[in-house]
């Protein structure tokens, strides 16, 4: 769900790198020697899950797994994004660097709205209910993918060029069942640390 270089107009562009800085602000200041290792792996988690690709257009389909970076790190999910953003596009020219705003807006805001909706149920109930709990944060994951792709159409629709309206509707439904896939191994995920290491949720 990369968009790539030399797509958007300038001010999509300025104004996706302004929308993410808030985030990133909040996220930089939340990490400390505590949760920084936490915060890597999961990084490295959504970088690894974000590597095999299949192209539509001028933006492609892939495993995101930001819901989860949520639910885990909560605004800590800002800078994991971002630098594992960075670091595709350095190395494997995946989206690119005057797009790399857009594309950590578009991945950080579902991610932190997951976060949101999810945090009191792991909070309140993940101990007495598991398993609904793993289910709750499950459709939240799914649906943050859904919003992602929507988020990544509605940008590419700021391009205005021609045929990026059928490309914008094929890149949310093609994730459709990338959304339904990524929620059930969410839920999987969240109810095995639930169960091993519940630690990590808090």
């Amino acid at each position: 769900m990369h968009i790539s270089e030399g797509i958007l107009p300038m001010w999509t562009l300025i104004g996706g790198a302004g929308l993410s800085a808030l985030p990133l602000y909040m996220g930089f200041k939340a990490l400390n020697e505590r949760n920084m290792a936490k915060t890597a792996l999961f990084a490295s988690a959504f970088f690894v899950a974000s590597l095999i690709h299949i192209p539509i257009g001028p933006t492609s389909s892939h495993l995101i797994l930001n819901g989860l970076l949520g639910i885990v790190l909560g605004p800590r999910a800002a800078p994991a994004i971002f630098i594992a953003l960075l670091l595709q596009a350095i190395i494997f020219q995946f989206g690119g660097i005057t797009t790399l705003g857009v594309n950590t807006f578009n991945m950080t805001l579902p991610a932190l709205v997951c976060y949101w909706i999810t945090r009191p149920f792991i909070n309140n109930f993940m101990t007495k209910y598991p398993v609904r709990t793993a289910i709750i944060c499950g459709i939240a994951s799914c649906f943050t993918v859904l919003l992602s792709a929507t988020l990544t159409a509605l940008s590419l629709l700021f391009a205005n060029k021609e045929g990026f309206w059928l490309t914008s509707k094929m890149l949310i439904i093609s994730h459709v069942p990338v959304a339904i896939i990524e929620g059930i191994i969410t839920a999987f995920i969240i109810k095995g640390l639930i169960k091993i290491k519940k630690e990590v949720l808090l």
